[in-house]
């Protein structure tokens, strides 16, 4: 028995990190440690993505990024939603070039239309940058995205050129889908289960900006509508940019006409244009100091 044996704090029981290390460095190989059965659980890859192991996958990917955003000091988050299909203004050339038809070009052409969107989102990951307190050792506001291109990566361009890490939370697709440049890498995240990384960008935003954008976008947007208007969620700053793409879209005004929702529920979030305004919504809301 060594002096530490007898340290009434110290733990009793090897850490998982040293149990798998003991269990690699096993002197022997035989039929039975050669099989499957005999790895560790928490090693068995084949083991984990058994179907009755959702349960244990969810915890998981809840458990990951909560604790790395900790780790790293992330108080809280500003949200920027948006398509991933506009292109940056230098950009926005070469696709209505590259359209083969009338009716893509026309499509191209609008979609170039809302390249300032893109400038937008990207100052407006600027400013918050730039503006954001640090409040008991946390920094607020840092730049969150769902990590792909067009107005997510302009969100975190936004963020990354003032020197600010930024966060993207990525999401396994068939179709290839990488992060793009501007995410921190440590902050830089992937999931599997939709329902998972929405509530990862929730849990610690405290104001929302969601550009102009399809499915994803709406789907994102309204769920915090619905948890907000049915006080699931606390009210936030909710900035929606381009009131001209969003009356197309949804008539909000109609919706509280015919009943369906209650004529206040239009004023859960903003309708702005510019960086400026969207920031200039979140500093009354939180009074903040920098304008």
């Amino acid at each position: 028995m060594t002096q530490d044996d007898k340290n009434l704090t110290d733990r009793r029981f090897y850490k998982a990190e040293q149990e798998a290390s003991f269990a690699e460095a096993r002197p022997h190989e035989t039929p039975q440690t050669r099989h499957p059965a005999y790895r560790l659980a928490f090693r068995d890859t084949d083991f984990l993505l058994r179907e009755e192991l959702r349960p244990v996958r969810f915890q998981l990917e809840l458990l990951k990024p909560e604790m790395l955003l900790d780790e790293a000091g992330i108080g809280s988050t500003l949200i920027v939603y948006g398509s991933a299909r506009i292109p940056s203004p230098e950009d926005a050339q070469a696709l209505v070039d590259a359209a083969e038809t009338p009716e893509r070009k026309a499509v191209a052409e609008r979609l170039a239309a809302k390249s300032k969107y893109y400038e937008e989102a990207r100052k407006l990951g600027r400013i918050a940058s730039e503006c954001a307190p640090v409040e008991n050792g946390k920094r607020q506001f840092v730049v969150c995205s769902g990590g792909g291109p067009s107005i997510m990566e302009a969100a975190n361009r936004g963020a990354a050129e003032v020197g600010a890490e930024t966060i993207g939370l990525n999401i396994v697709l068939p179709h290839e889908q990488a992060p793009n440049p501007y995410v921190t890498p440590r902050l830089s995240f992937q999931f599997h289960y939709f329902a998972l990384r929405k509530m990862h960008f929730l849990l610690r935003a405290r104001a929302l900006a969601a550009f102009p954008g399809g499915f994803g976008t709406l789907d994102e947007f309204l769920e915090t509508l619905v948890l907000i208007q049915t006080g699931k969620m606390k009210p936030i700053p909710i900035l929606l940019f381009g009131k001209e793409f969003w009356d197309r879209i949804i008539n909000f005004d109609a919706m509280a006409e015919e009943g369906v929702i209650n004529a206040a529920d239009t004023g859960l979030f903003h309708w702005v244009e510019t960086a400026e305004e969207g920031w200039q919504k979140i500093v009354e809301f939180y009074d903040l100091g920098c304008e």
